[in-house]
């Protein structure tokens, strides 16, 4: 499953300040375990056959070896043993302390087999209990537990604990993955349902419409009635043109294969359709036409006007109708307005769900659709699309 990027918004001065600071914080640690002066209580500064390095300040020599360390911090983990090989020197030349700590930490958390993680530890804890003057064995014992144990069981603990919430992550999004597929398919179940039910009762009826316009086309006595039938078989073959293309993208899971069929193009034989049914419309183009309006934009600009008819045919009779096609430097407009009817009419029923649908298709796109009766009677519908 694929995610989007998204803006989350400005970063707050303590996140940035704290990435800011991420990358330098393993080697201040480092600096600072090899800085402050050994824990151990009684030793001296130096190990045994080293006094020699007693003419050496103690704060000199801590920050030299916190530089070494921090700089080896910096190479971990694709080179641990810079930090290690400091660690254990300094744990010899000096006391023990919590730059030993620090490399037990570093350890448990980088080091992959147990066997390294094992070898570390014994290495360690024999480092830090070596015998020293003024040191009882006691002590040494305790600095094992503090500098060796406890790091190393932290940062056991802390890659066990990285593992899980990994693993439960990893789950997690898997999970996900499997509810979106099922999801997908429980959809493409349902489109291909939907289909197959158009195709039953929708298909076959307007088919049945078509045969009997056909039939009545050819046994017609009158011109006029011919006429009539010609354009009702007319007018039914494209509805059943459009239907398989709308059965179609219902068929496919994606729909990718689906293309808009009328376009503005198509808008003068519409309006021809309509008069032909005795419906005065007259069309009016302003501005002009550019190359960056998009199929998809021109058949949702046709789909409004031929819904507009639509009702006009089923609610206003034989009102004189306008549509007018503006192109904008950024959009495109078409209204379509009808004069008040005329004497009475005979409503056909309809779905109720014309308008909505072709607001929703309008603001799909970005646009505004507005549809509302005008003072005088009549009823307008205007909608804006962005080109």
């Amino acid at each position: 499953m694929t995610y989007r990027a998204c803006d989350r918004g400005p970063t707050s001065v303590p996140t940035r300040l704290s990435r800011l600071l991420a990358p330098w914080l393993p080697a201040a640690v480092a600096f600072c375990g090899a800085f402050f002066p050994a824990a151990l209580p009684g030793p001296p500064l130096y190990g045994p056959g080293l006094s020699g390095l007693a003419a050496v300040p103690g704060h000199a020599m801590s920050a030299v070896v916190g530089v070494l360390a921090a700089v080896a911090m910096m190479r971990v983990p694709k080179r641990r043993w810079p930090l290690f090989l400091i660690t254990a020197v300094d744990a010899v030349v000096r006391a023990p302390g919590l730059l030993v700590a620090v490399a037990s930490y570093v350890a448990a958390t980088t080091c992959r087999r147990p066997r390294d993680v094992v070898l570390f530890t014994l290495v360690a804890s024999v480092l830090v209990a070596v015998p020293r003057p003024g040191v009882e064995f006691a002590s040494a014992l305790g600095g094992v537990a503090l500098f060796v144990w406890v790091p190393v069981t932290a940062g056991l603990w802390r890659t066990a604990r990285g593992q899980v919430v990994a693993g439960l992550r990893e789950r997690a999004e898997r999970l996900e993955r499997e509810q979106a597929t099922r999801t997908e398919q429980a959809r493409a179940q349902e489109r291909a349902r939907i289909a197959r039910d158009m195709h039953d009762v929708v298909a076959h009826r307007v088919s049945l419409m078509v045969l009997r316009a056909g039939a009545m086309e050819i046994n017609a006595t009158e011109e006029k009635t011919a006429a009539e039938a010609e354009l009702i078989r007319t007018t039914g073959k494209e509805a059943l043109t459009e239907l398989r293309a709308v059965l179609g993208i219902l068929s496919e899971p994606d729909g990718e294969s689906f293309r808009p069929r009328p376009t503005l193009a198509d808008l003068d034989r519409l309006l021809d359709q309509s008069r032909s049914a005795g419906v005065p419309v007259a069309r009016r183009d302003e501005g002009a036409a550019g190359d960056g309006v998009s199929a998809v934009v021109e058949h949702t600009a046709y789909r409004v006007v031929q819904e507009a008819l639509t009702n006009i045919h089923k609610h206003a009779g034989r009102a004189a109708t306008r549509v007018v096609v503006r192109h904008l430097p950024s959009a495109l407009e078409v209204t379509i307005t009808n004069d008040a009817v005329s004497g009475q009419t005979r409503t056909m029923p309809g779905s109720g769900l014309g308008l909505l649908g072709l607001q929703e298709r309008v603001e799909l796109l970005g646009g505004h659709f507005t549809a509302a009766s005008e003072p005088g009677g009549g009823f307008v519908v205007t909608a804006r699309l962005p080109t």
